[in-house]
C-alpha cells in the first residue's frame, strides 16, 4: 500500500506510537521552535515508521540505489545545521513524483523521482527541501500546535494514521473526525513552513555543490506539467507550488553565484536502473533506447547509456550481448558500485560464480567497509552453494549493520542448510522486526534463546526478546 497517497499530515503524524497520557506530558515548544520532544523519542518513533513503511510500502531493498540516495542525503546534510540524529532515506518503488519527511530523520522518495528529474541537482532540490523540514522540527512544530488546540488528538491521531496507510479513504476520514478539521485546514500549517524549507534547503543545495537553480526549474516542470491536471500528482498536494513559490526560489538562487554543475554519471546510473528494473510499465524495448542513447541521439552520458543498454539485455538474458558493454565500462569505472554489481549479476546470470567471487574479493580489499561489495559477494557465495561463507561474512556484518533487512534475509537463506538452528531462527526474527512482523519476531527469537546450547549467548538472545516485546507494544500503539 503506497503510504503517499494520503497527505502529509499522515506522514506527519506517522511516528507516534504513544498513549493519550505521553501525549498531554509533551513540552511546549514555544515561540523559539524548541522540540515538541526529546531528540531520543524522536528517534525512537523515526525507528517505528521504518518499520512501519516496510511493512506497508514496495520499499526497495537494492543496495546500489540504497548507497547512492544515502550518499546524496549525506551530502547535503552535511552542509545542514541542527542534525540532532542519523537520518535514513527509503526508496520506495512508485512511478508518482512524490517525496515526504517523517520525525526522526526519515526522508521517502519515490523512484518516479528519478524518471522525472533531468539532473542530479533536481533530485538534490527535493531532498533538500524534505530534509530540512526535519532540522527545522517542522513535525514536531505542527504536532504540538495541534495537541495545543484539542490536548486528546495526538492519541487518537495513532489509530487513525496507521488506518489512513492501510485504507486511505477511512483513514482521511477518521483522521479528520479525530481533529475536527477539514482537509483543507489539516495541511495549512506545512504548507506555512514550504518557503522556509525552500529558502533553507536552497542553501543546503548550494554549499553541497549543486545547482541552485535546479530547485526553479523542478518547480516549473511540475507547474506546467499539471497546471490544469485534474488530478495533479500527491506531492503537489502536500507541497503547494503557487506561482510565489516558484518565483522566490528563482529570485533566491539569483543571490548565489553561477554554478556548471557537470552532468553526474551516478544519477544516471541510478537512473537507468531504476528505468530498467523498478519502472513499472514500459520495459521492454529499453536496450534499443539506451543504443540510441549510446550512439549519441539524445542528453546521456555514454557510459550511462551503455549500462543501460547492459541491464536492458540481462533484463531479456541476453548476457553475451551485455557482457562487452559491461567489460569496456569496467575498463574505466571499475570500482564503480553500479558497475561491480551488473557484473556481479551478469557472471551469476552465465553460472561463472568463482569468476564473481574473486572480483569481489578483489574489491573488498579496495572498498573493505563497502555495503554493495558485502551484500552481493555473500549473495554470490549463497548462489556458490558456499553457505558457511556466506553466513561467517553476513554475521560479521549484521553486528555492525544490524537495521538493513537484506542483510538478515541473507543470513537466514545462508544459515538454513547448517546445523545453528538457534542462529537461523535468530535471523528470522530480525528481519521480522524490520518489517514489523513483531508476532514472528517474538515467536522466533523466543525458539532462538530456546534452542542455544551457550548460556551467555540465550542470556544475550532473552534480552533482546525482551526488546522487541517493547518495540511490539509500540507497534500495537501505531496500529490500533
Amino acid at each position: 500500500m503506497r503510504l503517499c497517497s494520503t497527505p502529509l499530515i499522515l506522514a506527519l503524524a506517522l511516528g507516534l506510537p504513544v498513549s493519550a497520557q505521553a501525549a498531554d506530558s509533551l513540552p511546549d515548544i514555544g515561540t523559539a521552535g524548541v522540540s515538541a520532544m526529546s531528540v531520543e523519542r524522536e528517534a525512537r518513533f523515526g525507528d517505528a515508521f521504518s518499520r512501519f513503511a516496510r511493512a506497508n510500502q514496495p520499499v526497495v531493498n537494492d543496495p546500489v540505489l540504497n548507497e547512492y540516495i544515502t550518499d546524496l542525503g549525506h551530502r547535503l546534510l552535511s552542509q545542514a545545521d541542527s542534525v540532532r540524529f542519523p537520518f535514513r532515506f527509503l526508496l520506495i518503488r512508485d512511478d508518482s513524483i512524490n517525496a515526504s519527511a517523517f520525525l526522526g530523520g526519515v526522508i521517502q522518495l519515490h523512484t518516479g523521482l528519478f524518471l522525472y528529474a533531468d539532473n542530479e541537482s533536481e533530485l538534490a532540490s527535493v531532498m533538500a527541501h524534505e530534509i530540512t523540514h526535519v532540522t527545522q522540527r517542522h513535525i514536531a512544530r505542527y504536532l504540538e500546535s495541534r495537541s495545543r488546540s484539542t490536548p486528546l488528538t495526538i492519541a487518537g491521531l495513532v489509530g487513525s494514521v496507521a488506518l489512513a496507510v492501510v485504507n486511505p479513504q477511512a483513514g482521511m476520514a477518521a483522521l479528520q473526525t479525530t481533529l475536527g478539521l477539514k482537509m483543507q485546514s489539516a495541511i495549512n500549517y506545512t504548507r506555512d513552513n514550504e518557503f522556509e524549507a525552500d529558502r533553507l534547503g536552497l542553501r543546503l543545495l548550494h554549499n553541497a555543490g549543486f545547482d541552485p537553480n535546479a530547485m526553479a526549474s523542478f518547480f516549473q516542470k511540475l507547474a506546467d506539467k499539471y497546471q490544469f491536471a485534474s488530478t495533479p500528482p500527491q506531492m503537489l498536494l502536500t507541497h503547494p507550488l503557487p506561482a510565489s513559490r516558484i518565483a522566490e526560489a528563482r529570485s533566491r538562487a539569483a543571490d548565489y553565484s553561477v554554478r556548471k554543475v557537470a552532468p553526474a554519471l551516478d544519477f544516471q546510473f541510478a537512473k537507468a536502473r531504476i528505468m530498467v528494473r523498478l519502472q513499472q510499465s514500459g520495459t521492454r524495448e529499453l536496450h534499443k533506447y539506451f543504443a540510441g542513447q549510446a550512439a549519441g541521439n539524445g542528453t546521456w552520458l555514454p557510459e550511462a547509456a551503455r549500462y543501460g543498454q547492459a541491464l536492458s539485455l540481462l533484463s531479456i538474458n541476453k548476457s553475451d550481448d551485455a557482457r562487452p558493454l559491461l567489460a569496456q565500462l569496467a575498463q574505466t569505472h571499475g570500482d564503480n558500485l553500479f558497475i561491480i554489481d551488473a557484473l556481479t549479476d551478469l557472471d551469476n546470470a552465465d553460472n561463472r560464480h568463482d569468476a564473481a567471487i574473486k572480483r569481489l574479493q578483489q574489491a573488498r580489499q579496495r572498498l573493505p567497509e563497502n555495503k554493495v561489495v558485502m551484500i552481493n559477494l555473500a549473495d554470490t557465495l549463497l548462489q556458490a552453494g558456499r553457505h558457511q561463507d556466506a553466513a561467517t561474512l553476513l554475521d560479521d556484518y549484521s553486528r555492525r549493520y544490524s537495521d538493513n533487512p537484506l542483510v538478515w534475509d541473507l543470513l537466514a537463506q545462508a544459515l538454513r542448510p547448517l546445523s545453528d538452528e538457534s542462529a537461523f531462527r535468530r535471523a528470522r526474527a530480525e528481519l521480522a522486526a524490520l518489517q514489523g512482523r513483531y508476532d514472528i519476531a517474538v515467536q522466533q527469537m523466543e525458539l532462538a534463546a530456546t534452542l542455544s546450547q551457550d548460556a551467555m549467548q540465550r542470556a544475550r538472545l532473552g534480552a533482546r526478546l525482551e526488546q522487541l516485546r517493547r518495540q511490539q507494544q509500540d507497534w500495537d500503539a501505531l496500529r490500533n
